[in-house]
């Protein structure tokens, strides 16, 4: 006779123990989503790390940035200023030109060339990948139509990661985020500032506002005119 300990579980405790193995099954497919979700975070901050840097780099570099501490270094402390950065100074805030006669001829006649109107997308509510998709149609309705310039306002906090698209994007802090820390100030009103703002910078023709149940596709901004 076999050795009844050494029998395979039948009946309920064969059922418990698929229920178990169903149940641990579900959690670890919960925890490697968690875990490709935090790893798509991390790539996507490591990206706008990257990009920051580059801009900080790019800062330091400039023109504007020697000018804007050569200012600062002269106005702390104006008797140990490198005498480089003064000299430096002294040139970038002379007059362009300065000791040489402007001919009234030599002034450029050329016309500027006419701006397209500028169009504002209110793209409040929208998350990243939604946001992305958005701003590709915004695109793709500009190579069949160049009728405008796009403005995207959003409150994606991640926004800089998508510059690479192309569009303009200006960013406003979700309701929630800005209640949290500006609770003395109501929301609706820094919107409402924030667009007249954008109205007054862009000299805006209209604005649109996104659905954020349901973004536009091409065919509906086709239909914008």
């Amino acid at each position: 006779m076999s050795d009844s300990s050494t029998m395979a579980p039948a009946g309920p405790e064969l059922e418990r123990l698929r229920w178990e193995i169903a149940a641990l099954t579900g959690r670890m497919r919960s925890v490697e989503l968690e875990r490709d979700s935090w790893r798509a975070r991390c790539d996507r901050l490591a990206e706008q790390r990257d990009r920051e840097r580059e801009k900080s780099q790019r800062l330091r570099t400039s023109g504007s940035y020697r000018l804007g501490r050569a200012l600062v270094s002269f106005a702390r402390d104006p008797w140990h200023t490198s005498p480089q950065l003064v000299r430096g100074l002294a040139r970038r805030l002379r007059p362009q030109g300065e000791g040489v006669p402007v001919v009234p001829e030599q002034v450029s006649r050329t016309p500027a060339a006419k701006r397209r109107p500028a169009c504002l997308y209110v793209a409040i509510g929208l998350d990243h990948d939604a946001l992305r998709d958005f701003l590709v149609t915004v695109n793709q309705r500009l190579l069949v139509t160049p009728d405008h310039r796009p403005v995207v306002l959003t409150d994606d906090p991640a926004f800089s990661l998508l510059r690479k698209l192309g569009v303009l994007l200006e960013y406003l802090p979700d309701r929630a985020t800005w209640e949290k820390h500006r609770p003395d100030r109501a929301w609706d009103d820094l919107l409402a500032e924030r667009l007249a703002q954008l109205s007054r910078d862009h000299a805006l023709d209209r604005t649109v506002v996104v659905d954020r149940l349901r973004p536009p596709v091409l065919a509906d901004l086709l239909q914008l005119r």
